[in-house]
């Protein structure tokens, strides 16, 4: 039985593992996308301590801090958490159950998808979800970006890289990137920015060939592309923590204290998958942090006796 189990394996998670571990806690790391969604980005210069370097290059930093202590990492889908009247939770993954005396929910978030007609048949036949998986690929090709973010405006700044045009398409009146962010945008003349405009429909047969706007463009509605690039926000992995009876908001995140407990004792979250309103890698290994401190003080400093036996 591990006093702590962690689900997830991105920079939250190993951030949250390398701290319990630090403060003696016996420690196991569940998950299926080793490094999280970070590794997919290829430009992190806001990580305090790195100038610069890659989403892959930070979450292997954190992996290798973490497994420097006695951590456990294991490979696998967690199917199901339940908790047995001993105070303890069961973790069941594809082949096993492993005993918690406390749980951390570091489970990010997935995309969100573009929901209108021709998306999935054309899902990668030309519209992506990964600039960095897949710029590559649309070299001397023009290509949009769908979204307003930060994370919006970096897909766009790389796919500058090796396209002649760029498309920024946003719904609201002006993008919200950070402001460096912001002001590479303005001075890249490849990148345009079409703003309070949506795109109706993504065109094509086997490949995208353009997309459809529900507002004219140059005189058209209709804008020819080799490729749409999707980055609208995503959707928690809270799934596991609602059956549990943890108090999620109306986007579906995780409701946390400023110490990332949730309403449900000994379970607690961090990063993407919470309601706080600046998601960064910082924001969210300083969640798993908490999280790890407050586990320590939930195993050691309560009078709960955990009397759970591993099941054969």
């Amino acid at each position: 039985m591990y006093d702590l189990v962690i689900i997830g394996t991105g920079v939250t998670g190993y951030g949250a593992a390398m701290y319990a571990a630090r403060l003696d806690l016996s420690v196991a790391v569940i998950g299926d996308v080793d490094g999280g969604t970070i590794t997919l980005t290829d430009d992190v210069a806001n990580y305090p301590g790195f100038i610069q370097l890659t989403g892959q290059e930070l979450s292997n930093h954190l992996k290798a801090h973490a497994l420097d202590y006695t951590v456990f990492i294991e490979t696998g889908t967690v199917k199901d958490i339940f908790r047995c009247k001993e105070n303890c939770f069961y973790v069941v993954t594809e082949n096993k159950s492993i005993l918690a005396k406390s749980i951390l929910i570091a489970t990010g978030m997935k995309e969100r998808e573009l929901e209108v007609p021709g998306h999935d048949e054309l899902k990668n036949k030309g519209v992506s979800y990964c600039a960095l998986c897949d710029a590559p690929l649309y070299k001397n090709k023009v290509v949009a970006v769908v979204g307003g973010s930060d994370s919006a405006a970096k897909e766009a700044l790389l796919l500058a890289k090796f396209c002649p045009k760029v498309y920024i398409i946003y719904r609201r009146d002006k993008l919200r990137p950070e402001p460096i962010n912001g002001r590479r945008i303005e001075r890249e003349p490849k990148i345009v920015v079409i703003t309070e405009t949506n795109v109706t429909e993504i065109l094509g047969e086997t490949k995208v060939t353009g997309i459809k706007l529900d507002r004219p463009y140059n005189g058209s509605d209709t804008l020819q592309l080799d490729g749409i690039f999707v980055a609208i926000g995503g959707i928690p992995y809270s799934d596991l923590a609602k059956k549990l009876g943890v108090e999620l908001n109306a986007k579906g995140e995780i409701k946390i204290d400023r110490s990332s407990r949730t309403n449900v004792e000994g379970m607690f979250a961090a990063g993407d998958v919470v309601d706080s309103e600046f998601k960064q890698a910082i924001t969210g290994v300083a969640e798993g942090v908490h999280a790890a401190y407050q586990a320590y003080k939930y195993v050691n400093e309560n009078e709960f006796v955990f009397t759970c036996q591993q099941e054969e």
